[in-house]
């Protein structure tokens, strides 16, 4: 984001930068950040959480405890992990609200390491 103007398709604070769930946590589902997160900005999907950026305060308590580095601060988003910022809005806006620790998805270890998630993404 550059000076006063949100990303394309933004709909949050003025300048606020956030952290967002990558693709990386797309049939993993590790729940550790949740547990650690002061302000409950995690949601909740069926193989994928993300981060609603209208509630995050940008705190980073919970980058260092997901296991698989699926979360980064979107100013450091690499290119290609761009689209996940307004996918996290938008999946923020109608998934519930987790916030308490659960068990990673059965199959977490198989998909951890895996690349090009996105279309395994379920709604």
């Amino acid at each position: 984001m550059f000076g006063n103007a949100p990303s394309p398709g933004r709909d949050c604070k003025e300048d606020a930068m956030t952290h967002v769930v990558t693709e990386t946590c797309i049939h993993c589902k590790y729940t550790d950040c949740v547990e650690v997160c002061p302000v409950d900005c995690f949601k909740e999907g069926p193989n994928f959480l993300v981060i609603d950026p209208e509630e995050c305060i940008d705190c980073a308590v919970c980058v260092s405890e997901c296991p698989v580095q699926a979360i980064c601060a979107e100013e450091d988003l690499p290119a290609e992990m761009q689209l996940f910022v307004n996918l996290n809005v938008e999946l923020a806006a109608g998934w519930p609200t987790i916030s308490k620790h659960k068990l990673p998805l059965p199959d977490a270890d198989t998909w951890k390491d895996q690349t090009g998630k996105l279309a395994h993404l379920e709604r």
